[in-house]
Order: structure tokens, then sequence, then C-alpha cells
């Protein structure tokens, strides 16, 4: 077996790599390839999901949007957030859509169910000084949604809670929850400007867990200012639970003040992938909608590919061709790539696929 997982083909991979014309100028460390070849056949039979939420215009020249919104996300506190992490701004919260009293969440989900065939959303929100968000006035629209329309999936930024809020997420019909996890003081303490220790949050990831929700933790590779750093304990404490499914995602220098980050290295990025399918082996890794723009993204995207992740949101060009070259079968979804929505699913290429 020479690690390729298509039958006939002997090229390296890193051959293949040159031949995908939106890929001929990216810098592949081909050590790090020459190793997920090798990890391949292990992964031959694992399809790969690219997701197109309606989050966020998208198109490429390998895939296309639906127009439909199909999984929007709304955020109760439209762009306000009392932490303003370094890395972030409050910017993650601009393109969502405001909700900001439970009135208004109920009247818009409802319209978008009867006007465009709403399937599910997300539901976030920016935090207090403690890294919470007070959800709890919003479960009686939750509750009411999901009794009325039982198809909808509910996905949810938990941020940090104990087990009792956990439950009473559970109870209001939440279907998946999601929270960052953090393995570095330093990066909770510099980034976060929070005076929470790590524990805290493998506390409230154990406390997700103890509930029947899908909990799909996220990590931000290069979260301290670019560096990977906590990563790998972060990497620990999703591996001793019982996720449903890890998201990773890469840090945005863009959002961030000038000059307090630098873009993390796409080799690093490539490598966490790997220790990540190695750590998480039996359950969904994910390569989340955030991360640096242009051939950093597309670089990106390959290693994710080839690393055998689960599924990438928003692919660059070239991450189908990747698939391709590889041999990996794969589908596209119109949904948040935490949570899979019934119906959404189709193979590529497909109608929605350019």
């Amino acid at each position: 077996m020479d690690g390729s997982i298509l039958p006939g083909r002997t090229s390296d991979w890193f051959d293949r790599l040159s031949e995908i014309e939106p890929l001929e100028d990216a810098d592949f460390d081909a050590a790090l390839v020459a190793e997920m070849q090798r990890a391949a056949p292990a992964l031959r039979d694992r399809p790969i999901r690219f997701s197109t939420p309606t989050f966020k215009e998208y198109e490429t020249g390998e895939l296309a949007g639906c127009g439909k919104n199909s999984f929007p996300a709304f955020s109760i506190t439209a762009g306000g957030c009392a932490l303003m992490c370094d890395h972030c701004q409050a910017s993650i919260l601009e393109p969502m859509i405001p909700a900001t009293s439970p009135e208004m969440l109920d009247r818009k989900v409802r319209d978008l169910v009867l006007l465009q065939d709403l399937q599910g959303f997300l539901l976030s929100g920016g935090s207090n000084r403690r890294n919470e968000i007070a959800y709890e006035r919003y479960y009686p629209v939750i509750e009411g949604l999901k009794r009325d329309f039982p198809h909808l999936k509910i996905a949810i930024h938990s941020a940090l809670l104990d087990e009792r809020r956990a439950r009473l997420m559970e109870s209001a019909g939440v279907d998946t929850a999601m929270m960052d996890v953090i393995g570095a003081q330093e990066t909770i303490e510099q980034v976060y400007h929070l005076d929470r220790p790590v524990d805290d949050f493998e506390a409230t990831l154990a406390a997700l867990c103890s509930t029947s929700m899908e909990v799909v933790p996220h990590i931000v590779a290069g979260l301290h200012y670019g560096r990977l750093l906590g990563e790998a304990n972060a990497l620990d404490i999703c591996s001793r639970h019982p996720i449903h499914a890890l998201v990773l995602v890469v840090i945005m220098p863009f959002y961030a003040k000038a000059g307090t980050f630098e873009t993390p290295d796409t080799a690093a990025i490539g490598r966490l992938f790997v220790e990540a399918r190695r750590r998480i082996p039996d359950r969904q890794v994910l390569l989340g909608c955030a991360r640096p723009a242009g051939m950093h993204k597309r670089t990106t995207d390959a290693y994710a590919v080839m690393a055998g992740l689960d599924g990438i949101a928003f692919p660059a060009d070239g991450a189908v061709a990747v698939a391709e070259a590889i041999g990996r079968p794969m589908e596209q979804q119109h949904a948040c790539c935490s949570i899979k929505v019934g119906g959404e699913t189709v193979a590529v290429p497909a109608s929605c696929a350019a």
C-alpha cells in the first residue's frame, strides 16, 4: 500500500497538489503531506462534507450556496458584547440577524419558516464579563417553535455555564450546544480579558455532555495572538468527554487590533488537524467558518481534506479538487457545519454545485 486512497494511482499527493490550478502558488509542507498520505488508508471510507450555510453569501468555482435562507444565525445582543476579546472585537456578531427580544426572535423565525422554508437556526449573542449569555427568557419561545415546527434544528452558542443552566437549555428543546474550549490560562486572561480558570471551560463541557443535546466544542487555532499555545490541552479536554463532534477554526487577524495578531503558519495548522484526527478518531472533526482568507485559506482547506477531517464550512477554491485527487467521497449541505439538517445534504456535484 503506497498510502494513496485511489486504486491504481501511485503518484504522491504532493505532486497531485501542483496539478490543481487554484493551488498553483500554495506553499505546502512536503513532509506533512507525506504524513497525511501515509495515514490515508484508515480514512478511505470517510466522506467529507462541504457546508455552505446561509450566514453569508458564498460561491466558488467549485461550489455554490443556495439562495434560500435555510439556516440563519440570530444574535440576542445584536452587535453588543461586554468582553470585547482581542481576537474578535464583537465582529463575529455583525452578520447575524438581531433578535434582541424573545418576541422578535419568535416573529422572525416564524416568518422564515413560512416564507423561506427555514430548516433551523443558530442562536448566539455577546457575552457578559464572565463569558456568560443570558438565554433564559428565550427558552419559552424555543419551546413553542419546537412544538409548532418539530423539524426545526436549533443550535446555540452556550458560552460558560453550570449543569443547572445546561439542563434548562436541554429542556427548552435545543438540539446542539456549541462552546469554545480554551486550553491556556494566559489566553483566557490576556486575549479574553476574563478572570476564570481553564477548569471552568472543562466544567462547562462536562455539564453540556451530561444532557441529551449534541455537544460540539470549538477550538480556535492561534487564539494566543497567532501562536499555538493551548490547543493541545484543549484537544485533551475534548477527548475526555463524550462530545458529538469537534470544530476547529483558525484565528482571523483581520478582526483584531492592528499589529496584535500574526497569521498562524499553515503547516502548524495542518499538524493540528492531524493531531485532532488522531486524538478523536471516532467522532466528527470539522473545519468551521472562521479562518484567514486568500491563499492561506486554500492551503488550510487542502490540509483539512488530506488530514481526514469530516467537514469544511465555506470551502475555498481547490478543496473539492483535492478531495477528488485523493479519492475522498464528498457531499454538500446548506447548514451550519455543527448540525446536520435533514433533507439539506446533497451529493457533490449536485444542483447547488457549480
